[in-house]
This record gives structure tokens, C-alpha cells and sequence, in this order.
């Protein structure tokens, strides 16, 4: 008789051996996140082809798409059953998921488009159809409008904030309604309400554009807001950016003086039939309780003087006034193309502060953008005036010097009727503490909410590590480019500024497409560097462009690094998402500003001809000895005359141009040489011998490799001697990644790492939740840089975030396959960190790369998504000593090869988790 515990072997040897040789069984494939235009179900949209993409799901490692079909139909029920197709691919052999453009019959205006698609895989496994999406079009033509203009027939003083308008109109509904949309939009800002309630729930529209060429109107599903039978429909006019104080020249009305309407609304009936109502001559007009209301200086609200029902049927307007049909612009008249502005979150304060000079003061806990919701009670008459700063000065006193001549002031007469809530309509602040006066009694931290306000862009990427200040840098940055992200990239949220500066937004929009799906908002703010675009092919400083209104369209322009946005930002949408149609769209544009600094250089190819801010706000010292961190101007114009022009040349050898490819190529090669003269010398030396310098000169790959070995050695020496950066604008987004791409990890690490003024992360120490505008906004002493100008809330800075995403925790896009089609994973520990980890929501789905370090014991899990591919580079590795998913690469799944390539081990992969573990060498 054999022994129990043999027994008990043979079972167990039995059981693990059928879990070894058991074959893996993974889920079905599907697919889902279906998006048009970047996004889900849109109503009201113009593009005459719109683009398709979709995320596969599947957990089988490597998994590709081998082919896909498309489907399209007019109703839910059809594109289901496959019956009365509008559109139909057939089954098309291609890896392509993102990006793919309807080519079925013309769209027209209004038409509804359900659709769906359905994927065979590599491994000849066919999903299932995806669950139905849709998108409807919006007024393709004008003649689609027979809405009016209108204006109220009221007399206004347009040198200052005038009461907010109020127009309405009522109308009968005849039968039951199975469809109705609203077409609105608006000179200046509006609010639409029918039978009483909000519509939608977009703020500030109908968005900033440039107003003389672009005017974007919303489209609102309001079939549940109709009754059949008497119904109303209201709205309401603010200033905004159109009418309202814009820039810092004290100007208003640069686009125009007085606000206007347009609205469409159509009603589709059960029995077939169909109403238009139209913004016309028979709707009334009066003002309320917007005594004033303007971006910058804030709002004042006398609830005493609401119309209870104005927005309502049976409500008498006997009082109210005609309206005036004012001429059609001329600017055109499109769908929204950008993220709608929205109330995104809440924020409870923190803190109830009484200051040395006696204010009371409440600390919302974090620097942001929006305004305070106020839940008050109260006698009639009494009025809360709140105050906006972000900053208490070194006493603890509220310190709005900053804001130059913005008020920032917001306040709420009571009406005295019981519990009363208030929030500003046509205006927002950017502030963490508020100051109070006028509450009745004490207010509690319930009754002040702080609304956080900007464009509706989903967080994509997330970057953490072992380091908690720099964590908290991550989480300033995030910060910064929502408070800053509000329609245009604009900025600073807080002074009488708020522009979409194009110098800061080009430096920073590789890290805002890490943070935030910004692919929408960058597609429709583009628009606006056409629309703006000066006669000779210069780009204002600022888009759009407030600036030159006064000037004719002249001057405000042409600096390098700012006007060479129009080229940067496009690439880098292009990267990042994978879109050649904004290369298409926008290469007019970027061949303008291009061939504009061509004609500046002349025969010489030297471009030193027009202002430029420079490397603006480097860093600066009182010491009358110190070396300098300016770098000379035409230096760094030539250096842009050169960067733009070889990517505009990458853009047309992509979009098939190849005698223009040709031609930026000599061109480049020209002013390179023009540069290597000037500014280089065979040891490497640059005059100016600035970080900025050497950033600019091997970021942008303007030297030989010999010479830019000698040139990064010199770089390096420099940041060894200072030991901090003293780069601007310009410089600090390359710095770091210069020094890493030329192996000097431990200097780019010492400049993240440090705290001391000047660095990323000395603001930290300050008690900063955002990034500031200066390297010293507030000084060791507790003291503040020049008023004049000195934001806590501008996100330039915050370019080092691509170097987390990028560098540190090794997220790199392949250029030759972008939005993450290929990724290069490729690690960089150092800096005492024991651990990163990153992730970003591409197009076809979710890209994560996680370290982590014991003693020398590594360990990196990678996710790539389905029809996706990688490289993962590891470093200090050797082949024989690596494990994936604790197996030997020859057996692991989804590996497509492995090499030893120096001290690093590089494995190709296709889709999966994978989790490699080994000793460092």
C-alpha cells in the first residue's frame, strides 16, 4: 500500500501539470469608445466628412486589427438590423482604427447618423458589432438660417458694463414632439432658458474666436424641455470677450459695440409636420438683475430685480421693449468645433482667516479658476461683495496688486426671501482666497463652494512617483492648464490679460496633451491663427487676436518661439493623436509664417529683423558680476527660423508635397549654415554661451554631432557651475531634455530636484498650488516680484510635466508611427527616485509604463493597448537575466524579439500587460 503523502504528490503534480499545459482562454474581442470628431454622440457638427476611430478590446496579447467594417443608417433600428444602409464599408482590409473618414453619400443639414463597426483580428477572430453611436449635423449652409439678428431697442452707455439683456418670445407647440433642437449663438455671451429651465450646460457661449471672421454656434437637444400646447423660450446677453474689457490696454469693444441674438429652433412632430420658432422682430426685451458684468472686473447681481417667469409662458412683457434686426455679420457662422467651458468640480474651502488688517478671508486651499457659489440668508438689500486673490502677502494681508486693473469683484444684492443661492453668469476669477464683506452674521465653509470652471477636456494622463513635492509639482501643473484652458490657451486667469499668448501655449502643449484630451480644443483654437493670420504670413502674439484690432491687423507679431506656434502646436497634435487633417488644414497657414521669415532673411538666411520677446523672464540676479542668462534675440530668432522650417519640411514630405519637402530642405540647410557662422564655434562654444543657447542648438538639432557632443559638455558644465537653471520661456522646456538625451541624467535630475530659487519646485515650498509666471513670483522673504507683472497661475513653467511623462517614466511617441500606434517605453530612474509611473488615454486606448527599485532589483510593468505595438528599452539589463510575466523571454506571450543593445536589453512587443523583473547591472 502506497504511502498517503505519495498520493497526495501524484494529485497535486497531476493538478499543476493540467494548469501548465491548460491553454489560455481570453475573452472575446470587442469594441467599444466609439468617437466622431474626438467625440461621443455630437450633435450639431460641420465637418462635410466626419472621422471615425474606435478602441478594441481584447486581452489577448498582440492582439492587431487585421480589418474592420463600418456601417451607417438613419435610425437605431436599422444600423441594428443592417437594413437601409446609408453607408456601408463591406469588410476592408486595414490596421487603420482611428481617424477614418465617412465616404458615403453627402451629409446634409440636420441629417442623424447612427452607426456602428465591427473588427477581425490577426488571429482571424471576428468581433461582434459594437454597440450603435451617432452623430448629427448642424446648419450646413447659410441659407439654412431664417433666424434674424436681434438687438434690444435700449439705450446703452457702451463705455462701461451695461445690464445684461433679456430677450423672449413665446410660441405654441401643436402636437407631440419627437425631436427638437435649438441653433444659437450670440455677439457676446448668452444663456438660453425654455419654460423655465437652463439650457444645456455650457458657460460662456458661444465661445471667443476671432469674432470678425469665426462665430461658433451650440446646438441643444430640448425635445424633453417642450409641452405641447404654450411654451417660451428666454435669453440672455453679457459683454464677454466680444463687447467687455479685453487685453491690458484698457480697451473694450474691439470686436463690437452692441450684443445680439441668434436663434433657431426646430420642432419636429409625431404627425410629420415641423415648426421653425426664429430670433425676430417679435420677440421683447427688458433688463434684470446683471446690473454689470464684464470677464475681468466681475459681476453685480441685485436679486430684488429678478423676473420671476420670464422665461415662461404667460409671463406679461407688456413692459418690455421691441427688439431691432441688426445686419448679418460677416464673420461665418460655424458649429462648435472646440471642448465646451463647463462647471467641472466643486471645491469646499479649507479655512475661515481673519488678517492683521481686519479682513475676512476664506482659503479655498487651491489656486483656481471659475467663481463662488453663495448660499446666503438675509434681509432684502443687504449686499455681499466678495473679492478674488491668490495670494496672501508675507503679513497675511489679502494682496491683489497683481491683478493690475482687474477688480475681480463679485456681488449679490439679496432679495430677503428665505435661503438665497448666487453664482456669477458672464464673468470668472482666478483666485485661492476670497475676501468677504456684507454677509449677514458669520458665513460657514458649507455656504461658500468654490466652481471650478474650463473647457471640458478629460483628463488623459496620470504621472506619480516616490517623490511627494514632485508629485505635487504634477498636480500644479494639471492645475495650471485647467485654470488657463478656458476656450483659447490663454495666459494667466486672473488680470486684466487672459490671452491666448502663443509663445507660452506652443511650449506647453506636448505636456497638455499628456494631462487632457486636448485634441478638440487645439483643432478649433488652429482655426483662429488662420483667421488671424496678418497679410504677409505673421502670427500675432496673442490668437485671437485682440492686439492689433486697432491697428489695422498690423503689428503684434512675428516673434519667434510665439509665432511659430502656427507650426508647432499642429505637429504636435499630429504626434499625439495621430491627425493628418490638421496638417492638411493648417499648412497654408504654416507656409505663410514660414516663407515670412524666409522674406525677412533675405539672401543672407539670417532672420534678425523683427521684435521678439526672447527667452522672456530667465533668470535674473542683482549680482553686477553675474555671467548672464540672456541669450541674444537674433540668436534665437534663427534658431526658430530653422526649427519651424524643418518641420514644415517633415509636414510636406507627410502630406505628399515633395517639390515644397524639397525646398524647405535647401532652405534649411542654408540657415544652418548662416547659424554655425554666427553663433558656433568648432569647440562647441555658442555666443551667447546660455542654457538657453545650448537648449535651443541641440533641441532643435542645429548642430553637426561632433560639435553638439562638445556643445552638450559645455551645457552640462554650465548647469554643474550654477547648479540651477537659468533658462526662460523658451529654454526650460528643452533643458532637461537635452541634458538627458546626451546621457547628463544626474544634471537633469539636480535641476528637478531642487528647491532652492531658481527651480520647479522652490514655489512648492511657498505653499504654490499652480505653477507661477515667474522663478521668484514670491521671494524666500515672503516679498513678491513686479506687480505689474506677476501670475501664481501660468502654466509656461510646466513644460517639465513631457519630461515626467516622457523621460522619467518613459512614455515616447514613435514620430514615424504617431498617436501611439508605436510606443518607445524607455525608463530613466535616477534622482534618489525609487519608483515612477505614468499613463496616457490614447486614441486606441490606455499606454501605462510603471517602475519601481529595490536595492538594484528592477521592476516595470508596461500596458499597451489592442492594434497597438512597442519597443521597450530596459536599462542596465542583460538578456539572460530578464523575466516577463516571471517567465524566460522565449516563452512569454506577446513578445515579438529581444536583443542586447549596449547595457540595455530591447524587447519588441505587441498588446498586453507585461511585467519585466531583473538585477540591475
Amino acid at each position: 500500500m502506497r504511502p498517503l503523502y505519495s498520493f497526495q504528490f501524484t494529485i497535486l503534480l497531476v493538478v499543476v501539470t493540467s494548469l501548465i499545459l491548460a491553454p489560455t482562454v481570453y475573452a472575446a474581442l470587442g469594441v467599444s469608445h466609439l468617437r466622431c470628431e474626438y467625440k461621443t454622440n455630437p450633435i450639431g457638427i460641420d465637418v462635410e466628412k466626419p472621422r471615425l476611430s474606435w478602441i478594441i478590446e481584447s486581452d489577448k496579447p498582440g492582439t492587431l486589427q487585421s480589418a474592420y467594417e463600418l456601417r451607417c443608417a438613419a435610425t437605431e433600428k436599422d444600423v441594428k438590423a443592417g437594413k437601409n444602409l446609408l453607408w456601408s464599408t463591406g469588410k476592408v482590409l486595414s490596421d487603420q482604427s482611428i481617424h477614418v473618414e465617412y465616404a458615403g453619400p453627402v451629409l446634409q443639414s440636420r441629417e442623424f447618423v447612427y452607426w456602428q463597426v465591427r473588427v477581425w483580428d490577426n488571429n482571424g477572430k471576428r468581433s461582434r458589432w459594437s454597440e450603435p453611436a451617432f452623430w448629427e449635423m448642424g446648419l450646413l449652409d447659410d441659407s439654412d438660417w431664417q433666424a434674424q439678428w436681434i438687438h434690444p431697442d435700449i439705450e446703452e452707455d457702451i463705455s462701461t458694463s451695461s445690464p445684461a439683456q433679456m430677450l423672449r418670445k413665446e410660441f405654441s407647440v401643436s402636437d407631440q414632439v419627437v425631436k427638437a433642437r435649438i441653433y444659437a449663438t450670440s455677439l457676446g455671451l448668452y444663456e438660453l432658458e425654455l419654460n423655465g429651465q437652463r439650457v444645456g450646460d455650457q458657460v460662456f457661449t458661444p465661445g471667443w474666436t476671432a469674432y470678425e471672421d469665426r462665430i461658433q454656434y451650440q446646438v441643444y437637444d430640448v425635445t424633453s424641455l417642450l409641452q405641447q400646447g404654450e411654451n417660451a423660450i428666454g435669453a440672455t446677453l453679457g459683454d464677454g470677450w466680444y463687447r467687455g474689457n479685453i487685453g491690458f490696454r484698457g480697451q473694450r469693444n474691439a470686436y463690437g459695440d452692441k450684443l445680439a441674438l441668434l436663434v433657431q429652433l426646430h420642432v419636429d412632430y409625431a404627425n410629420g409636420t415641423s415648426d421653425v420658432i426664429i430670433s425676430d422682430t417679435s420677440w421683447r426685451a427688458s433688463t434684470g438683475p446683471i446690473l454689470a458684468s464684464d470677464i475681468y472686473n466681475g459681476e453685480i447681481y441685485d436679486a430684488r430685480l429678478e423676473k420671476d417667469g420670464w422665461s415662461t409662458a404667460g409671463y406679461d412683457d407688456s413692459d418690455w421693449v421691441d427688439v431691432l434686426v441688426l445686419p448679418k455679420p460677416q464673420a461665418k457662422i460655424i458649429a462648435s468645433q472646440g471642448a465646451p467651458i463647463k462647471k467641472i468640480e466643486e471645491i469646499t474651502p479649507v479655512e475661515i482667516l481673519q488678517t492683521p488688517q481686519g479682513d475676512m478671508v476664506i482659503d479655498m486651499g487651491q489656486n483656481m479658476v471659475g467663481w463662488i457659489r453663495l448660499t446666503v440668508q438675509g434681509p432684502a438689500g443687504t449686499t455681499v461683495t466678495i473679492r478674488h486673490a491668490e495670494v496672501l502677502d508675507k503679513d497675511g494681508n489679502f494682496y491683489t496688486e497683481n491683478l493690475r486693473a482687474a477688480k475681480q469683484t463679485n456681488s449679490y444684492t439679496l432679495k430677503g426671501e428665505g435661503i438665497e443661492v448666487y453664482e456669477p453668469h458672464f464673468t470668472f476669477q482666478g483666485f485661492r482666497y476670497i475676501d468677504i464683506n456684507g454677509w449677514p452674521g458669520e458665513p460657514s465653509l458649507d455656504a461658500i463652494k468654490g466652481i471650478v470652471v474650463h473647457s471640458d477636456i478629460a483628463v488623459s494622463g496620470t504621472f506619480e512617483c516616490s517623490n511627494s513635492m514632485i508629485n505635487q509639482l504634477q498636480q500644479n501643473i494639471k492645475w495650471g492648464q485647467k485654470g488657463n484652458f478656458v476656450d483659447v490657451p490663454t495666459d494667466c486667469p486672473q488680470r486684466d490679460e487672459r490671452l491666448g499668448w502663443t509663445g507660452d501655449a506652443q511650449v506647453f502643449a506636448r505636456t497638455a496633451c499628456f494631462n487632457h484630451d486636448v485634441a478638440a480644443f487645439y483643432t478649433k483654437w488652429l482655426k483662429d491663427f488662420t483667421a488671424d493670420q496678418q497679410a504677409e504670413g505673421q502670427i500675432p502674439h496673442v490668437i485671437p487676436d485682440v492686439l492689433s484690432i486697432a491697428s489695422n491687423r498690423q503689428g503684434n507679431s512675428a516673434s519667434a518661439g510665439w509665432a511659430d506656434a502656427a507650426v508647432i502646436v499642429p505637429w504636435t497634435v499630429y504626434l499625439c493623436y495621430g491627425d493628418m487633417r490638421v496638417l492638411e488644414e493648417q499648412y497654408p497657414c504654416m507656409q505663410g509664417w514660414v516663407e515670412y521669415m524666409a522674406k525677412r532673411a533675405g539672401d543672407t538666411w539670417f532672420w534678425n529683423t523683427d521684435f521678439t520677446f526672447g527667452d522672456w523672464l530667465s533668470f535674473n540676479t542683482t549680482r553686477s558680476d553675474y555671467p548672464g542668462a540672456t541669450t541674444d534675440k537674433d540668436f534665437i530668432t534663427q534658431a526658430y527660423f530653422i526649427y519651424s522650417t524643418d518641420l514644415l519640411y517633415k509636414i510636406a514630405q507627410l502630406l505628399g508635397k515633395s517639390s515644397d519637402a524639397a525646398k524647405y530642405a535647401r532652405m534649411v540647410e542654408r540657415a544652418k549654415a548662416v547659424f554655425m557662422d554666427e553663433f558656433v564655434t568648432p569647440n562647441g562654444r555658442l555666443s551667447p554661451n546660455t542654457q538657453t543657447a545650448y537648449a535651443l542648438a541641440l533641441g532643435f538639432n542645429l548642430l553637426p554631432p561632433d560639435v553638439a557632443a562638445k556643445a552638450a559638455r559645455r551645457l552640462t558644465d554650465d548647469v554643474n557651475k550654477f547648479k540651477h537653471i537659468t533658462t526662460g520661456f523658451l529654454g526650460t522646456p528643452l533643458i532637461c531634455h537635452v541634458l538627458s538625451d546626451y546621457g547628463y541624467f544626474d544634471e537633469a535630475f539636480m535641476l528637478l530636484n531642487r528647491t532652492e530659487y531658481p527651480s520647479w519646485l522652490y514655489p512648492i515650498t511657498q505653499g504654490a498650488t499652480t505653477i507661477w509666471e515667474r522663478w521668484d513670483g514670491q521671494k524666500p522673504d515672503g516679498t513678491f516680484q513686479n506687480a505689474g507683472m506677476n501670475s501664481f497661475n501660468h502654466y509656461a513653467y510646466g513644460a517639465i510635466g513631457e519630461w515626467l511623462y516622457r523621460v522619467v517614466a518613459g512614455l515616447e511617441i514613435d514620430e514615424h508611427n504617431p498617436g501611439y500606434k508605436h510606443t518607445i517605453i524607455q525608463p530613466h530612474p535616477g534622482g534618489q527616485l525609487t519608483s515612477a509611473k505614468a499613463s496616457v488615454r490614447s486614441m486606441y486606448g490606455t499606454v501605462a509604463s510603471a517602475w519601481s527599485i529595490n536595492e538594484s532589483a528592477m521592476q516595470l510593468e508596461v500596458i499597451i493597448p489592442a492594434n497597438t505595438t512597442a519597443s521597450v528599452l530596459l536599462p542596465h539589463a542583460t538578456v539572460d537575466k530578464v523575466l516577463v510575466n516571471k517567465k524566460d523571454f522565449g516563452k512569454a506571450d506577446g513578445i515579438t524579439s529581444f536583443s542586447q543593445d549596449g547595457d540595455k536589453v530591447v524587447v519588441e512587443i505587441g498588446s498586453g500587460t507585461f511585467q519585466f523583473s531583473y538585477e540591475m547591472e
